[in-house]
């Protein structure tokens, strides 16, 4: 009995000291297929192993919410998300950035398109919006920043329309899944990003040829690693000494960077590069308050008051 109290004292004195984290697990938001997404992730996670000494597994989940969730309730320690998902994980999931992309050119951002076929009728924004309902449009996952929140905003929100009643049809599916069904003619008109058409010119030029772009957005933040608050220190410097000096010279680590989504590299960050994300969001729900004549005017007035004070404490 005497034995296991002084065992018992030592594990709860050790887990009060944040004994190091020997397993992690990483989350990848579903962009693409997870078989997809593995091909170009578990190099990362494999070099991220050896310069570590952590084992650390991955998590593919079907949608961004569920590395989302994952994270809340700890089942993932560590992941990339898109600034939108971000957001999610910063406010609901003890989430914090620490790291920020950089692109293999130097750039700190990308940007949302709407695509469509080659051979489509509609050549920009001003044709899709006018034939709206003749259009099976594609969004993106609705924790989506190039996606679904920086389309919403610019292309529906600005214009005081709604997706939901501007097209045909509308569905929602990853990146990856728009773009194969506009090459496939299965959608008229989706939402994608910078990102997945440079990757496709580079792999599959000849796919790339059969995509027009209609729309382009202004620039968005590049994508942050995000990790929970209550890891252990000892683990988190040694993510940060590992990501923040991957592909810095070694020709191998900027392979693998590339084959992911053109990376060159990483630098720290900080929640603070959520803020563009967060007006925009503000943004849209201060709109929709404007135009929702199911609240009484005092009831609106309020909720304007506080859409506003939110706003002007980002600006």
């Amino acid at each position: 009995m005497k034995f296991s109290k002084i065992l018992i004292s030592g594990i709860l004195g050790l887990s009060a000291l944040g004994v190091q984290a020997k397993e992690i697990n990483f989350g990848i938001i579903s962009t693409d297929s997870a078989s997809v997404q593995r091909d170009r992730w578990e190099p990362f996670f494999r070099d991220m192993e050896k310069q570590t000494g952590l084992t650390v597994k991955s998590f593919y989940a079907p949608d961004y919410a569920g590395v989302i969730e994952a994270m809340r309730f700890n089942k993932v320690q560590v992941a990339w998300y898109g600034n939108k998902a971000a957001m999610e994980a910063v406010d609901r999931a003890n989430g914090e950035i620490f790291a920020q992309i950089v692109y293999a050119d130097g750039s700190m951002g990308y940007y949302s398109l709407l695509i469509a076929p080659k051979d489509s009728p509609y050549n920009n924004l001003d044709d899709v919006l006018r034939n709206g309902k003749n259009i099976n449009f594609g969004m993106g996952d609705p924790n989506s920043t190039s996606g679904y929140l920086v389309p919403n905003y610019y292309v529906f929100a600005k214009r005081n329309l709604d997706a939901r009643e501007t097209f045909k049809t509308i569905r929602n599916g990853s990146h990856g899944a728009n773009l194969q069904a506009i090459l496939a003619k299965q959608l008229d008109v989706a939402t994608n990003n910078t990102e997945e058409i440079d990757r496709l010119t580079a792999t599959k030029p000849e796919m790339a040829q059969e995509i027009k772009v209609l729309w382009k957005s202004p620039l968005i933040p590049s994508d942050p690693f995000v990790w929970r608050t209550d890891l252990d220190s000892d683990t988190k410097e040694k993510l940060k000494k590992f990501i923040y000096n991957y592909a810095k010279t070694d020709p191998a680590e900027k392979a693998v960077l590339k084959n992911i989504y053109n990376y060159g590299g990483f630098k720290p960050s900080t929640n603070a590069q959520l803020d563009p994300i967060r007006q925009l969001e503000l943004y849209k729900e201060l709109r929709k308050t404007e135009s929702d004549t199911t609240l009484g005017e005092a009831e609106k007035a309020k909720k304007m008051a506080e859409l506003k004070e939110a706003l002007a404490k980002l600006k």
